[in-house]
């Protein structure tokens, strides 16, 4: 898992400037506006949407914000027609990337990720050429210095957990996708604070990325990343701690 904690690591540090771009809501409001869309407005019925709001939440969108945004979904309030879709390929040292784009454009999105992959040292692929690298996943993450990796662990499982796993300061739970929503749940109600909670793609193996490639391996995920059309991108690299730092 390598690929996906690290990104995740360099991801928060980004958050802030991220947030004050105004980029975070404009990516969680595209979210709420398809989870609606492909769902339904009533978030009982429509887990996605369920995910969705309580990220927008969690990253303090108003509350009149979200309900504009499933409106839109829903068609009450109209809205532009937005595409949902993967674009895939490789990063230097043969890393793969997975990215989920909702774009209103679908020349001009595949275009700049086009743009961005040969700036970075990579190349778009085909459909399907790194897809069968990721599983998708719930991931549920705690700070590590204030959970009782016991009690999480003991939650977790009888809830239906995978896996619960130590990655770097973090404690991760792992679940499938049927049932996220539920270990979830029975850790809302014990009232446990973790830093995020999503369905994910999970890499199965990871590639490891050192020198040169290393480097154009992050400022290729911070440039996709940093696309109003991109809502996530994923990889399987594996960079050293110690380079990732370096590199800041």
């Amino acid at each position: 898992m390598s690929g996906h904690s690290k990104w995740a690591n360099i991801k928060h540090r980004k958050a802030a400037v991220d947030a004050k771009r105004g980029k975070i809501f404009t990516k969680l409001i595209r979210e709420l506006t398809i989870a609606a869309r492909q769902g339904g407005g009533d978030p009982e019925s429509n887990s996605r949407l369920r995910t969705a709001i309580a990220a927008a939440r969690s990253n303090n969108m108003p509350g009149d914000t979200i309900d504009r945004a499933i409106n839109r979904g829903t068609r009450k309030g109209g809205s532009e027609e937005i595409h949902e879709t993967y674009y895939e390929g490789y990063g230097p040292g043969g890393s793969a990337v997975y990215i989920h784009v909702m774009t209103d454009n679908k020349n001009r999105t595949v275009s700049e990720i086009r743009r961005v992959f040969t700036k970075y040292g990579g190349s778009l692929g085909e459909s399907g050429c790194v897809a069968w690298m990721f599983d998708t996943k719930g991931r549920i993450s705690f700070d590590k210095k204030g959970v009782d990796e016991d009690k999480i662990y003991e939650i977790a499982v009888d809830a239906g957990a995978e896996d619960v796993r130590t990655e770097d300061s973090e404690l991760i739970v792992i679940t499938n996708t049927e049932n996220f929503e539920n270990v979830k749940d029975q850790i809302d109600k014990k009232g446990l604070k973790y830093l995020s909670a999503e369905i994910t793609m999970i890499p199965q193996n990871n590639v490891r990325v050192e020198g040169k490639d290393a480097e154009q391996m992050v400022r290729l995920m911070e440039a996709l990343d940093d696309s109003d059309d991109v809502q996530n991108v994923y990889s399987n690299f594996d960079i050293e701690d110690e380079l990732l730092e370096a590199l800041g």
